[in-house]
């Protein structure tokens, strides 16, 4: 067995060049091999063109490696957080990749030919959620480990406090969206499916050879743009009468199908008037709403018109519903490019604080967060209500809640995109058996957002299994989320009694809204709950009660326990943070916190040694728990400020430490042995190497590429003390 290594994008790629040499260090010493894989952006954009590459600058697709070895028993995998890509990130990308001498295509948006559609499906598989459904082929196990949430309570973040007079509110369709319009069956048989569209034009087959085995659970369902703009248009007015923000929280990177669409109509209905007075100089430019302002803003640069189109710009800015920021200084707003707000990374940051956002002049205002499919805001909408009830939430009293996620098979809406349309015209989606039986049938209008979705049943019984044995472990209270009023979660909650009752359980179901009001409740009184839920809201929930509870959600253990019998350990959540990189550029100050990856390593040792038996790889996994420990309580995280603690002081702090207790371990006298002159060799020049990486921080550095990185500049960036290098080279 080997453990793999994913080498990504933004801060935890750059963290990596700092970090990777400790952990091959370390474990090299006993043998454990640790290899890399590139699935950065950029080597996944460069993989799908090998062709049009000289030989020098190939680059082998990685992720479909790595897709290979998650299907075996011996998959041990460290996965950091990577960039799913919004359309503007991957035209960014393009464009660097071609700058630096790379021969592939731009992106087509509106493709003209059988070339252009060729070049822009290959685009396509590398946007959106293009690794973690390939790479997750097993269930969630996502949980604060004892360690963390011991040193969390001692020392809560700052808490902001909640006016419980707060008019921040959520708002949502209330008639017409993907909760109201799902229908779901339970496949009898294994068969294949097909989807299509029958219109005025005629029928449009969209999806043919859709596998579907025995139990498997199939829904589909459609948002209706008429109920999605008829919200957009009203909310815009209540933010105007209550002089409240109106903030959009989607998830264009990993819904990249449909959310761009729904951020698009956002953009249209508050620009109203300036797409209808400039509309043949919009359309002639390439002006596309779903890529938000900034990319007007871009095109419209050598325009005649415009002057004439700012004005109107700032003229509605103006008059209209103050737009929360992204960026105050900088005049960014929340409709400006589509990925700068990610709904379970924006929605719980704002709860924390005190539910306020922030408006052009950088002041902190209530706001109306749309999030316009109910099916997952009304978990939002429960944290509101809980605090409007209870007050402030205090992280040093807090019970923690952890996830079991159902993922494996790529089920349910992750899995989605190829199976997401636009309906064209007025028509009726349906989706056929191999005899031609219809399983689900939609009538829908024109623009209309239709998809389709599954769930196998084998990964089914693997999350419920999961979920029970969590309960069994901690004896925490574990409530499944599932909505007996949709479709898909009524199936599932019929399976989950019956896995239940073969069991001799009796776990809660819950719908969202309820659990989340009941889970909020449990950790009030200090104690802690499960959430088992589905794909999307495992996603949102191991942000949501991380950020609460911990104040940052890149602080989780994260554990895929493989249904083929491999295991992935993931850095915990809290994306791939840009505005770091932005800092590290200015100041050579990195405040990316590497503590995900030290609880992945820990957990991968553990596997390793329990899939192994090697003995070497549990003292280092037990020497490493110990070293976490130690750095917890003596607060080694980065700093954010330049000229402190950053992401490289706290991995050497981390070696330190995890040298020392490797040094106080008996169980192999030539390691402990070894390890103790290490020790005394990194503790006597600990003051130096401090000094070292301070002296380096407080000056612009130039990573040589965004999304493809330099890797010598990057290497020498991120390893600036000698002294540290030379010592970790002794190691093996």
């Amino acid at each position: 067995m080997k453990i793999t290594y994913t080498l990504t994008d933004e801060s935890p790629a750059l963290a990596t060049y700092s970090f990777l040499p400790i952990v091959q260090a370390f474990l090299g010493k006993v043998g454990i091999p640790v290899e890399t894989s590139d699935i950065s952006l950029a080597a996944r954009v460069l993989a799908q063109f090998t062709e049009n590459l000289p030989e020098s600058k190939k680059v082998k697709d990685s992720l479909k490696e790595l897709g290979e070895l998650v299907n075996t028993p011996s998959a041990n995998l460290i996965k950091t957080p990577n960039i799913s890509a919004s359309i503007p990130q991957l035209k960014a990308t393009i464009k660097e990749l071609q700058d630096k001498g790379f021969a592939i295509p731009n992106f087509p948006d509106e493709p003209k030919n059988a070339s252009e559609k060729a070049i822009k499906e290959k685009y396509q598989k590398v946007l959106g959620s293009a690794v973690n459904p390939v790479l997750r082929q097993g269930n969630s196990d996502r949980r604060c480990t004892k360690a963390v949430k011991d040193y969390a309570r001692k020392n809560p973040y700052k808490i902001t406090p909640f006016n419980k007079e707060s008019k921040t509110r959520v708002s949502y369709i209330q008639k017409g969206d993907f909760f109201d319009n799902e229908k779901a069956v339970l496949i009898k048989d294994a068969t294949t499916a097909s989807i299509s569209f029958i219109g005025k034009s005629g029928t449009q087959m969209l999806k043919e050879n859709l596998k579907l085995d025995k139990n498997e659970i199939l829904d589909a369902t459609f948002m209706s743009v008429k109920a999605l703009r008829a919200l957009y248009e009203e909310q815009i007015k209540v933010c105007k009468n209550e002089n409240i923000l109106l903030s959009l929280h989607l998830k264009t990177t990993m819904m990249k199908v449909s959310d761009p669409v729904i951020f698009g109509h956002a953009v249209s209905v508050y620009f109203k008037e300036l797409f209808d007075t400039f509309e043949e100089e919009l359309h002639h430019l390439g002006v596309n709403p779903n890529n938000g302002i900034s990319e007007l803003l871009t095109k419209i640069e050598n325009s005649p018109k415009k002057a004439e189109i700012l004005e109107k710009y700032n003229e509605i800015l103006t008059k209209s519903a103050k737009l929360s920021m992204v960026n105050s200084n900088k005049g960014i707003t929340n409709l400006h490019i589509p990925s700068d707000v990610i709904v379970d990374a924006s929605m719980p940051a704002m709860l924390k604080n005190g539910a306020k956002l922030w408006d052009k002049d950088g002041k902190e205002c209530d706001t109306n967060a749309l999030i316009p499919d109910k099916t997952y805001a009304t978990i939002y909408e429960a944290v509101l209500e809980d605090l409007r009830a209870n007050g402030t939430l205090d992280p040093s009293k807090l019970g923690s809640v952890s996830n079991v996620g159902l993922m494996a098979k790529k089920a349910q809406e992750y899995g989605s995109h190829d199976k997401t349309f636009i309906a064209k015209e007025d028509g009726i989606f349906k989706v056929t058996d191999a005899e031609g039986n219809t399983l689900l049938e939609h009538s829908v209008e024109k623009g209309d957002i239709y998809r389709a979705n599954s769930a196998k049943f084998d990964a089914v019984q693997n999350w419920i299994d999961l979920g029970i044995e969590r309960a069994d472990l901690t004896g925490s209270k574990a409530i499944f989320w599932l909505d007996l009023n949709r479709p898909s979660n009524k199936i599932l909650a019929d399976l989950v009694q019956t896995r239940l009752k073969e069991k001799g359980k009796d776990l809660a179901i819950l719908a969202p809204k309820e659990a989340c009001l009941e889970s909020l409740k449990l950790i009030r009184d200090g104690k802690d709950a499960i959430s088992i839920t589905g794909n999307v809201l495992r996603d949102y929930l191991t942000d949501l009660f991380p950020i609460l509870e911990l104040g940052t959600s890149a602080k989780m253990l994260s554990v895929v326990p493989m249904l083929n019998g491999g295991a992935m350990f993931e850095t915990g959540a809290g994306g791939s943070a840009p505005k770091q990189v932005e800092q590290l550029v200015e100041e050579n100050h990195l405040r990316w916190d590497s503590l995900g990856e030290f609880l992945a390593l820990q957990a991968s040792l553990e596997f390793y040694a329990q899939k192994t038996g090697k003995k070497e790889a549990q003292i280092l996994a037990d020497s490493l728990d110990v070293a976490i420990g130690e750095w917890l309580n003596n607060n080694k995280a980065p700093s954010r400020k330049a000229k402190e603690d950053d992401n490289r002081t706290s991995h050497f702090y981390l070696a330190l430490y995890f040298a020392k207790a490797l040094a106080s371990n008996p169980k192999d006298p030539a390691l402990q042995n070894f390890f103790k002159g290490i020790f005394e060799e990194l503790s006597a020049n600990a003051d130096k190497i401090h000094q070292e990486f301070i002296n380096a921080q407080g000056i612009k550095v130039n990573l040589g590429g965004y999304y493809k990185l330099d890797d010598k500049a990057c290497k020498a960036i991120m390893r600036p003390s000698a002294t540290f290098n030379a010592i970790l080279a002794k190691i093996h």
